[in-house]
């Protein structure tokens, strides 16, 4: 998220006020399916430590062949309903959880058929209620290069190597989470897990950053 926010700029309306106006971010949808990817899973903290949830999906043919976008969701495991049973076990004690929870299982619990609908639902579920200010598009053609001007992030966080941009950057900073006093901060955890701890305030942290 600290890429998105540095993209941000100002502008002055007729009247001498500064907007702020949006960064345009790009979702690649014309990319083929990369396997044990955060494409369709991600990290929460719960009462264990750092834990995974995963969406599972239909495999067709060699999944690794197909678009982002054909990859179907697979119904027929009761994953939604384990999903939220461990959403609500790590969250249901902290501050702003019962603020979103509706929303968000509403959207998991429409089943969208696609992997790709599923998550750009829940980004722009996110979006808006941490107050990001971006312009989300998708992408219409598949370019291994990232135009002019545009900076590629499609493989800068995966799962099997490790994350340093924000430490890099010096821009790591601890936010109140619900399990801290057990095992410390975490790091590289879904957004979810600021939100639901910060609610609100999850913009200014982000700004912070």
């Amino acid at each position: 998220m600290a890429e998105e926010m540095e993209g941000l700029s100002n502008r002055r309306d007729g009247d001498g006020s500064e907007e702020l106006s949006p960064s345009v971010i790009y979702i690649e949808a014309c990319e083929n399916f990369q396997k044990q990817s955060y494409r369709n899973r991600c990290r929460f903290y719960a009462a264990d430590g750092v834990q995974t949830l995963s969406f599972p999906i239909v495999h067709e043919g060699g999944t690794h062949k197909q678009p982002i976008a054909e990859i179907k969701v697979d119904h027929s495991k009761p994953w939604v309903l384990q999903h939220e049973r461990a959403i609500i076990s790590a969250y249901g004690t902290s501050a702003y959880f019962e603020y979103y929870q509706d929303e968000l299982f509403a959207i998991l619990e429409s089943r969208p058929e696609r992997l790709f609908d599923l998550n750009m639902a829940l980004i722009r579920f996110f979006v808006e209620k941490t107050g990001i200010c971006v312009d989300i598009r998708v992408t219409e053609d598949f370019c291994r290069e990232a135009p002019e001007g545009c900076r590629d992030l499609r493989e800068a966080i995966h799962p099997k190597r490790p994350n340093s941009i924000l430490s890099d950057l010096g821009l790591e900073k601890p936010y109140f989470q619900v399990f801290a006093s057990k095992y410390g901060f975490q790091k590289d955890l879904s957004i979810m897990d600021l939100l639901f701890n910060e609610g609100p305030d999850s913009i200014l942290y982000l700004k912070k950053l």
